[in-house]
């Protein structure tokens, strides 16, 4: 970017918020083509290593090594973007993603056990970077509006997650007329999902929002405006507020991972078919996503703290509804999964929220993705863990265990509310 664009925004606050408004909606377009390619792993990615390891006890792995694909791609990611950009850090998050979903086709269509876990590790990248770009929105968004930034990109995502399970039928018809295997074909739609989001970013996600809002705070800081070093007491609530945080959108992440996960077998197990599964995942993926643009303005206005409570109540009530649930029920399973995504999401925005309140423009990126791994290996291990607790225990059990991990986020959000009034 030339100093004189850059200069622009920087004098001017209209520009900025006209930036603000256009990398909302690049963001927005970038995130339905993104969220189509995040709903293959969970609608059919268990299935599918079930049905090439002939097992149920290793139906976790999949998710666990998209989501420690996640991991590793959050870190980069975090690093790239601080540096470079957000332009350049999410579209290269995406286009691996891509690469990992046309490597699951390939490993599903020739039965190759080594390429599907190297491919599933390589599409969580699209997971780490959906995931992520709900941070470009917020870089130039006023206090007032960070977490309503937030909800914005998650509110389109919806569109492309709700869409894709309910698509896997006939993206599984699509593959077999390609004379692939029919598990593999959300695969296909999230190659190409990916593929798009990326592109969209890359095109279009300029000027990049982190460089411009960090030529802002340069700017700031030397005129005076602001002070380059916060006090000792600021920086201890800084470190308060990314620990809680960073908690809050772990604990979250286990619980709803573990839980989302072993559903698709669980039902299977009970003689439900593809389409039911694709119904319960696809109206999981709707709460996760849709009530979000309530749920950031909820935390603007009424706090990160009351939201954050919120979620903990939200997933323990899920837990025990899973828990109680029939397998055979598709209401009791679809309400149960409809309260994991809301407090998934309340825990999501909350927790990002206090996260971005925490930082600085000048770490901030690097930050949240060091959080986002963080997360994304809770999200690893939850996944892991709920295929063995299944397999030698039962789905009910798996519900009172993310219900008491529900729990521990209360004491932990008090903790950083009373250290914020004690200092």
């Amino acid at each position: 970017m030339s100093d004189d664009k850059l200069a622009l925004y920087i004098h001017s606050k209209t520009a900025q918020q006209k930036l603000y408004k256009r990398t909302l909606i690049v963001i927005l377009c970038s995130q339905i083509f993104g969220g189509a390619g995040l709903a293959a792993g969970i609608t059919v990615g268990a299935l599918l290593a079930k049905d090439m390891l002939g097992t149920d006890s290793v139906t976790g792995l999949p998710a666990a090594l998209f989501t420690l694909g996640s991991a590793f791609a959050a870190y980069i990611v975090g690093r790239v973007s601080q540096k470079y950009g957000r332009r350049y850090g999410l579209a290269s998050g995406f286009f691996v993603g891509s690469i990992g979903a046309l490597g699951v086709i390939i490993a599903g269509a020739t039965h190759n056990i080594a390429l599907l876990f190297i491919a599933l590790f390589l599409y969580g990248a699209g997971t780490a970077t959906n995931l992520q770009a709900r941070y470009a929105g917020t870089d130039l968004a006023t206090d007032k509006q960070r977490a309503t930034a937030t909800s914005i990109a998650l509110v389109a995502t919806t569109f492309g997650a709700v869409a894709g399970p309910n698509l896997a039928t006939t993206m599984g018809k699509v593959a077999e007329a390609f004379t692939l295997p029919t598990l593999v074909g959300p695969f296909i739609l999230a190659a190409v999902a990916y593929a798009l989001a990326g592109t969209v970013l890359f095109v279009f996600l300029r000027p990049d929002p982190l460089l411009v809002a960090k030529a802002i705070a340069m700017q700031n800081t030397t005129n005076g405006t602001v002070k380059l070093e916060a006090t000792i007491d600021k920086q201890q609530l800084m470190r308060i507020g990314i620990i809680v945080g960073a908690i809050v959108l772990v604990l979250t992440q286990i619980i709803m991972t573990s839980i989302m996960t072993m559903t698709p077998v669980h039902m299977q197990g009970h003689g439900s078919h593809l389409n039911a599964v694709g119904i319960v995942i696809g109206l999981h993926v709707a709460a996760m996503y849709l009530p979000s643009l309530g749920t950031g303005i909820l935390v603007d206005k009424v706090g990160r703290v009351f939201v954050a409570l919120a979620a903990s109540v939200t997933l323990a009530i899920a837990g025990i509804c899973a828990a109680f649930a029939p397998g055979d029920s598709l209401f009791w399973l679809v309400v149960a999964l409809m309260l994991l995504g809301l407090g998934w999401n309340f825990g999501l925005i909350s927790g990002t929220a206090i996260i971005i309140d925490s930082t600085t423009i000048h770490n901030r990126a690097k930050v949240q993705g060091s959080v986002d791994v963080a997360v994304a290996l809770g999200g690893s291990f939850g996944s892991v863990v709920s295929g063995v607790v299944v397999a030698f225990s039962s789905y009910a059990t798996l519900g009172f265990i993310g219900m008491s991990f529900a729990l521990l986020v209360i004491p932990i959000v008090l903790w950083g509310y009373k250290a914020n009034k004690a200092l």
